[in-house]
C-alpha cells in the first residue's frame, strides 16, 4: 500500500500548520508532535489505548516526510486544489468504500507500510543511543526566541541586558561593541529543556538598535554632519561635537566649507578582541543666519573679492 494511502486527512492538519507553512515551521511542528508521540517517549499509558500512540506517530511522521519533499508537496498542493475537499487522501465511492488517491515516490525509492522520519530529524530527535540494549528517547530542547533594544550607543560601544525568559527567569545578556540592527545572539543551553539527559535548546535574542539623535555608522565608523556659522567657516573656530565615547573638542580650520570632511582618528568603533577602533568623520555645513541684519548685507555687497568669486565655476582661486 502506498505510504500516502495511509493519510486520510490533510498532512499540514496533521501537524496542525497551515497549507503556506515554510520548511522551519513544518520542521518544528514534527519536532514538537514527535517528542509527544514517539514510543519511546511513553513511560505509562498516557495515551490511553496500546497502539494508539505508535499510530499517531506514524501519521505525524508520514505527514512530515510529505511535506519536506517540495516535489512531494506540490504534487499533493495541486491534486488538492483540483478536489472539492482540501482535506482528502481519498473520496466516498458508489461502492461504500475509498478510492486511494495516486502518491507517487521519487524514482529509486520502495514504498512501505511503516512511515519513518527521515535520518537526519530521527538523529536530531532521538540521539540513537542504546542502554542495555534498549534505545532511549532523548532530545534536545527547543529553541527560544526573544527581543532586546539597545540605544545607538549602547549598540556601538556594547552593554549588558537583563531580559526574561520563557520560563521566568531573568538573566543579564553581554551585548557585543558594534551590534548591528538584527543581529542575533546565541546564548546556549538557555532555550527550552532537554528529554532524557539531552541537552536544553538555546536562546536567540534578536536586538534592534534605536537611532541616534545626530551621529550614524557605516561599518566601524561613526559620521556627524556639522552646522558651523559663517564666522566660524571664515575665521575658524573650536567646537563641542558628539562622539561615541563623549564630546571632544573639533578645531575648525580657517577657510572651512560645506563639505568639508574632517577626520576624529580612533573615535569610531572599536570590535571586540580588534586592536584597531573605526573613525569618525565630521562634515562641515556652513549656514547663515535665519534672520540677517543690515550689516552682513552691507558687508556682502562691499566684499569685492567676494563678489567675484562663482562657486559654480572650476578653477578658480
Amino acid at each position: 500500500m502506498p505510504l500516502g494511502a495511509k493519510l486520510l486527512r490533510n498532512p499540514y492538519a496533521i501537524l496542525g500548520l497551515k497549507p503556506d507553512a515554510d520548511a522551519a515551521a513544518i520542521k518544528a511542528a514534527y519536532r514538537r508532535l514527535a517528542k509527544t508521540y514517539h514510543p519511546d517517549a511513553q513511560s505509562s499509558d498516557k495515551h490511553a489505548k496500546a497502539g494508539d500512540t505508535q499510530k499517531r506517530f506514524q501519521e505525524v511522521t508520514a505527514a512530515y516526510n510529505l511535506l519536506k519533499d517540495q516535489a512531494a508537496r506540490t504534487r499533493y498542493d495541486a491534486e488538492a486544489a483540483a478536489s472539492d475537499e482540501m482535506g482528502r487522501w481519498s473520496r466516498p465511492q458508489a461502492k461504500g468504500g475509498f478510492e486511494e488517491t495516486p502518491f507517487h515516490c521519487q524514482a529509486g525509492h520502495s514504498t512501505s507500510t511503516q512511515a519513518e522520519p527521515s535520518a537526519d530529524i530521527f538523529s536530531e530527535l532521538f540521539g540513537g543511543i542504546r542502554d542495555a540494549g534498549k534505545r532511549v528517547f532523548r532530545a534536545k530542547g527547543d529553541d527560544t526566541t526573544h527581543h532586546v533594544s539597545v540605544s545607538f550607543l549602547e549598540a556601538a560601544c556594547g552593554t549588558k541586558k537583563r531580559i526574561g525568559l520563557n520560563d521566568t527567569r531573568v538573566i543579564d545578556v553581554k551585548i557585543p561593541a558594534g551590534v548591528v540592527e538584527g543581529q542575533q545572539i546565541r546564548l546556549r543551553g538557555q532555550g527550552g529543556e532537554g528529554f532524557g539527559g539531552a541537552p536544553a535548546g538555546d536562546a536567540l535574542i534578536t536586538v534592534s538598535v534605536e537611532p541616534h539623535e545626530v551621529l550614524t555608522r557605516d561599518g566601524i565608523n561613526i559620521f556627524l554632519e556639522l552646522p558651523i556659522s559663517f564666522s566660524e567657516a571664515v575665521l575658524g573656530g573650536k567646537v563641542e561635537v558628539a562622539t561615541i565615547s563623549g564630546p571632544v573638542v573639533l578645531n575648525i580650520p580657517v577657510g572651512s566649507n560645506s563639505g568639508t570632511r574632517l577626520r576624529l582618528k580612533g573615535k569610531g568603533i572599536r570590535l571586540p578582541d580588534s586592536a584597531r577602533a573605526g573613525d569618525q568623520y565630521v562634515t562641515l555645513t556652513v549656514v547663515l543666519p535665519d534672520r540677517q541684519d543690515e550689516s552682513l548685507r552691507d558687508f556682502a555687497a562691499s566684499w569685492g573679492p567676494g563678489l567675484a568669486h562663482n562657486p559654480r565655476k572650476k578653477d578658480q582661486n
